[in-house]
């Protein structure tokens, strides 16, 4: 994220990692990096440097309905995961350090979660395209090893249940006789947005549903996923290629991984065959890349169905969100910047 949470004060998160993990901050530097949470780099009184990240438990429900606590839940098994395979035996696991609990993160008053890693020295990417197919083939290897890991690597992982987050918001907003809701300069250029695309993301999320259902008529066999192994969640250490960002981690069919790595002529997905002999399924690589088409949008319209005031990350979000539908519903476009004399705006 670009800026930092409003409402969480430096003093409440140095409390926290002092309380946590015994870490006496000397020196905490925003860092403006990934997108979705929060990071800094913080140096300690032993001169140790650590990577913390704060999540808004908000964003890691999966609808409004949903506690904050059902998100902390599902952060935290995401993590125990990524402790638990680092601690079998796979040094490329960026993992959390767990707190003095023994768990891998910590909860600042009712809406944020802690977490807290090793600093590690390495070249980062950004979300895209991968720089080189050396770059493919040292992830895929790593994705191989996940997934090839002991039943015991996922025994605190929770299943995927094919769930769509803030599905509830984008119909919602989907619906004709509903109303842009009141709470930010976004709210209703969103919802108008959503509105005139209505039809073909209502298309978009019964081709889903299809496939999901063809997914339960022949149940896949499960494997601990990393979830997003795009190059932004990389980094090429002096040790080699490690993964990070394990916040999405699921037991879950392998392709929840294997689609963002495709290149779309199957070598990587005939390179997977080879490495663990599972054959990927085509209709399982179609339902996580729609999946994730569909995510991209419903987490940003839930955004702008909360209250909000027009900073940084929600003009950011508005460029993604605008993006995704052109890319998403054909024929669509892209909504472009929002301009303070948009009638939309006015209207509202």
């Amino acid at each position: 994220m670009l800026t930092p949470p409003a409402d969480l004060s430096g003093a409440a998160l140095e409390q926290a990692l002092a309380e946590g993990w015994g870490i006496s901050v000397t020196a905490a530097q925003y860092r403006a990096v990934g997108w979705g949470s929060h990071h800094w780099d913080v140096t300690g009184a032993s001169g140790a440097r650590w990577f913390v990240t704060v999540d808004e438990l908000e964003n890691k429900r999966l609808s409004r309905r949903e506690p904050l606590a059902a998100g902390f839940r599902r952060l935290r098994a995401a993590l125990a995961a990524a402790t638990d395979l680092r601690d079998g035996g796979a040094a490329f696991v960026v993992a959390p350090v767990p707190a003095g609990d023994g768990e891998p993160l910590a909860r600042v008053g009712d809406r944020f979660a802690v977490a807290v890693y090793p600093f590690v020295e390495g070249d980062s990417f950004e979300w895209g395209e991968f720089s080189s197919p050396a770059h493919r083939r040292g992830v895929l290897g790593l994705v191989a090893a996940v997934h090839s890991a002991p039943a015991a690597a996922r025994r605190r992982a929770l299943a995927d249940d094919f769930a769509v987050p803030h599905r509830d918001e984008l119909e919602a907003a989907c619906d004709p006789d509903g109303d842009p809701p009141g709470c930010g300069p976004y709210a209703r250029p969103a919802w108008l947005l959503v509105q005139r695309h209505a039809a073909p993301l209502r298309r978009l999320l019964d081709r889903y549903d299809h496939l999901v259902r063809e997914a339960r008529a022949r149940p896949a066999r499960a494997v601990l996923t990393h979830g997003e192994p795009h190059p932004g969640n990389t980094l090429l250490t002096a040790a080699g290629w490690v993964l990070i960002d394990w916040d999405t981690a699921l037991a879950a069919p392998p392709e929840r991984d294997l689609w963002s790595l495709d290149p779309g002529d199957g070598t990587i997905l005939d390179a997977y065959a080879g490495l663990t002999g599972v054959i990927p399924r085509p209709d399982l690589l179609s339902l996580y890349r729609l999946r994730w088409d569909i995510a991209e949008i419903a987490v940003d319209v839930g955004r702008f169905r909360r209250p909000h005031t027009g900073t940084a990350d929600d003009s950011q979000s508005w460029e993604l969100l605008s993006s995704a539908i052109g890319q998403a519903c054909p024929g669509a476009g892209s909504a472009g910047p929002l301009r303070q004399a948009d009638p939309d705006i006015n209207a509202g």
